[in-house]
């Protein structure tokens, strides 16, 4: 006897689940911060590469020249041209990663809400946040909430799993300066999450001392 198939409007009402492995959210995270350096990296050195074409067809005037004091104690890599380029590629892959996660986090969001009722407040979301989505995501609960209840929630994760293997033979500072751009998908998914549900804020990581890390979320009051 065969079974009755299921029709595509069962199908779509009620999903069969999916499992994924647990590693899958590091493994992305790496590979992105990776593949968008390099991405970053190629289009400027290919945007530099237009204005400099522009400049020498005299399309556009040539940038004024930036007088620079070399500090004699200065060493050979300090002055080898590769401290003003990392810093603002960093910014962009940050600010990509975080795109990024906006849009992981709202399509995620939307799934465990499935079943939940409306949200009463925005304290109410910001528990949601500590407790359903960090264990979704993170496979553990947020381990302090504080808040002035004037819209700033501050949630602190003393063990974040995408920096818990981040260490630099370069030292503390360079390995935190790295862990600030694992966090920015993170923050992404945070913030998408809120945006989805209907709370429009700014999420902000701070690092001072790894593995820990610190997410400062503003809501506006009204809500």
């Amino acid at each position: 006897m065969q079974a009755a198939p299921v029709s595509a409007l069962g199908t779509l009402a009620d999903p069969p689940a999916r499992m994924v492995d647990g590693a899958a959210m590091d493994y992305l995270l790496i590979e992105a911060v990776n593949a968008l350096r390099v991405s970053s990296a190629v289009a400027s050195a290919r945007a530099k590469k237009i204005e400099r074409d522009m400049v020498e067809a005299g399309l556009v005037p040539p940038p004024p020249p930036t007088a620079k004091q070399q500090n004699p104690r200065d060493s050979t890599s300090s002055t080898s041209g590769k401290i003003s380029g990392p810093a603002d590629e960093d910014e962009g892959v940050r600010s990509r990663l975080e795109a990024i996660g906006m849009h992981i986090g709202g399509n995620f969001v939307e799934r465990l809400c499935r079943d939940r009722p409306l949200f009463s407040d925005s304290l109410d979301v910001i528990k949601f946040v500590c407790k359903d989505l960090w264990v979704s995501c993170w496979d553990k609960q947020v381990d302090n909430l504080r808040t002035n209840h004037r819209g700033v929630y501050v949630l602190q994760d003393n063990a974040f799993k995408p920096i818990t293997r981040i260490s630099s033979w370069e030292g503390r500072q360079e390995a935190l300066k790295r862990a600030k751009l694992y966090v920015a998908l993170p923050a992404g998914i945070i913030r998408g999450a809120l945006s989805r549900i209907g709370f429009q804020g700014t999420v902000v990581p701070e690092i001072t001392t790894l593995p820990q890390c610190t997410f400062q979320i503003k809501l506006p009051k009204n809500t």
